[in-house]
């Protein structure tokens, strides 16, 4: 399966959608790469390019901060012995685009259900009928490496501020996290345990960054299922 000549080696680079990876031939881009694809991931992708060229039109004030600090941001951190210098840190693009697109379809497009996710579908063979569900369900697909654990702690982090900073939230401050195996468990709850990834990643913002006291304010605890009483 080809790679687009202007696919770059870097995974912070961000993607313009005509260049992604498809399961086919490069020679049948033009004609069948949207129809070889999920039918609501090409549309989608397009929308979230137009969406972050646009600088976040539309999202709350706690999303765009939220958004800026993860990926506009110069992060330096400490390396992981004591005499290390500082390196930058960034995040994949592929770890963006995941938060962009979730944001975007609660913030701006403000999808309820099914039947407003189907208005992305670029394929127009899927009906509602095809979904048994009638509660909203995003779900994101990410190679493995591609760093699904970041990903996790980036939207737990946006759920929890857009329901402290703003009055109209429909999101929570309680998450729950479930895992497949046992494996899957420990290896998250190293990430997580003392509430880790969130302050050795630039997850939360500096106190005073556009006005909040983010890490004053992030009071999270967590509860490990046979601990809980």
């Amino acid at each position: 399966m080809a790679i687009h000549p202007d696919f770059p080696s870097s995974p912070h680079v961000i993607l313009d959608p005509s260049i992604r990876w498809f399961p086919a031939d490069e020679t049948l881009r033009e004609t069948s790469m949207d129809k070889l694809m999920p039918p609501l991931v090409s549309e989608l992708r397009n929308k979230v390019k137009n969406w972050r060229d646009d600088h976040y039109y539309g999202a709350t004030p706690t999303s765009i901060s939220l958004l800026n600090w993860w990926f506009t941001t110069h992060h330096l951190l400490a390396g992981p012995y004591i005499n290390d210098p500082m390196v930058e840190f960034q995040y994949y693009f592929a770890q963006r685009e995941a938060l962009e697109t979730i944001i975007y379809l609660m913030d701006v497009v403000q999808v309820k259900d099914k039947f407003d996710l189907l208005r992305f579908d670029s394929s127009g063979q899927i009906t509602t009928g095809m979904i048994e569900e009638t509660w909203r369900r995003f779900v994101i697909k990410m190679a493995t490496g591609a760093g699904k654990t970041k990903v996790l702690s980036l939207a737990l982090a946006w759920s929890y501020f857009h329901k402290l900073y703003e009055p109209e939230s429909k999101l929570a401050r309680n998450v729950l996290v479930i895992t497949p195996n046992i494996i899957v468990l420990d290896r998250i709850y190293k990430d997580f345990s003392g509430l880790k990834i969130f302050f050795e990643d630039p997850v939360i913002p500096d106190n005073g960054f556009d006005g909040q006291d983010w890490r004053n304010d992030f009071q999270l605890t967590l509860h490990i299922q046979d601990e809980v009483r």
